[in-house]
């Protein structure tokens, strides 16, 4: 598997010409073609030890400004004006479920999951298995790229089950190309692999879409 180190020296602009690129014009994010992004994933068989709720640990308040990850994502994905209570105690509010293309308004207790686009038991079995607890935690608490978590609809949520792109892809045919392109970035910032056949679906959906510039960024 490519390193995320060996990408970054492999992508850089500076690196693809011999003479020097003055700072101002350096891309300090390396950039790279969706299809090529996704040929820059490690394929390898999934982890067979068995994910267990709680090895990523809990929500955080990384700003300790009273409102934990949850609550932060849920503030900058509302559409529409927010009751919030003591303790940022989210009561209600409007988003836009983008795997379904539904507005969601109400109680986000009961109707909007904030949840991991690459699942937390994907993200195991594919590579945070291996990681400390803390390195856990700070995936699951990820607020450095919007491709990391999202608000989506409860059923949709139920609906995906923690699958990978194999097994499940937003009904909402119009929102997989940037589905897909949210899963090679979540899994390439953070080194996660993907099994063969999440790589041969992967591939087929990104032959579909604009195969526009993605930007990766190491962890």
């Amino acid at each position: 598997m490519l390193g995320l180190a060996a990408v970054a020296g492999v992508l850089s602009p500076a690196a693809a010409t011999t003479a020097p690129v003055p700072a101002a014009m350096a891309d300090p994010v390396p950039r790279v073609q969706l299809r090529k992004a996704v040929q820059l994933l490690g394929v390898m068989t999934e982890h067979g030890a068995p994910y267990e709720q709680g090895v990523f640990g809990t929500w955080w308040d990384a700003d300790f400004d009273g409102c934990d990850t949850r609550a932060e994502v849920l503030r900058e994905e509302a559409v529409g004006a927010l009751r919030v209570g003591d303790g940022c105690a989210i009561t209600g509010g409007q988003w836009y479920s983008w795997y379904d293309d539904l507005p969601v308004t109400g109680d986000p207790a009961r109707k909007v999951v904030v949840e991991h686009l690459v699942p937390l038991e994907e993200a195991w079995a594919s590579g945070a298995y291996a990681w400390d607890a803390a390195k856990r935690a700070a995936y699951a608490n990820d607020l450095g790229a919007r491709a990391t978590l999202t608000a989506v609809s409860a059923a949709a949520h139920r609906d995906k089950a923690g699958r990978d792109p194999a097994g499940w892809l937003p009904p909402y045919v119009p929102a997989r190309c940037a589905y897909v392109t949210d899963w090679v970035i979540t899994k390439l910032r953070w080194g996660l692999t993907v099994d063969f056949a999440e790589a041969v679906k992967l591939t087929e959906v990104a032959q579909g879409c604009p195969n526009m510039p993605v930007l990766l960024s190491e962890r």
